[in-house]
C-alpha cells in the first residue's frame, strides 16, 4: 500500500505547478487556483510522509519529483503546448528510467 501513497504524492505533487500555472493563465480565478496549489501541495507532502514509513527514504523521493517532473511535463506538453524537441523528451526520458531503475533495484 505505501507504493500507492508514493504515487499518490507524486499526482499531487502535478498539482501544485498546475494550479499556479492556471493561476497565472486565468487571473481571474488565481485565488481559486494558488488555493487548490496549496492543497495540493500539504497533501502530496501528507501522502510522501506516510509512504517513508515503509519505504527508504531516498527510494520515495526520487520517485515522488521523478513522477512529478514527468507529469508536469506532460501535461505542459499536451495542455500549453510546451517544447517537444529531441534533447527535451530525451532527458525526461533519462529520468522515467531512473525512477524506474530505483524501484527495480529498492
Amino acid at each position: 500500500m505505501s507504493w500507492v501513497y508514493l504515487i499518490i504524492a507524486g499526482l499531487f505533487e502535478i498539482g501544485w505547478p498546475l494550479g499556479f500555472k492556471l493561476a497565472s493563465t486565468y487571473q481571474r480565478y488565481s485565488i481559486a487556483f494558488i488555493g487548490l496549489s496549496v492543497i495540493s501541495m500539504a497533501l502530496s507532502g501528507v501522502f510522501l510522509y506516510i509512504a517513508q514509513k515503509s519505504i527508504p527514504i531516498g527510494t520515495a523521493y526520487v520517485i515522488w519529483t521523478g513522477v512529478g517532473a514527468a507529469g508536469t511535463l506532460l501535461i505542459g506538453i499536451f495542455f500549453f503546448g510546451d517544447s517537444t524537441g529531441f534533447w527535451r523528451l530525451f532527458f525526461i526520458t533519462m529520468i522515467i528510467i531512473g525512477v524506474i531503475g530505483t524501484k527495480i533495484v529498492h
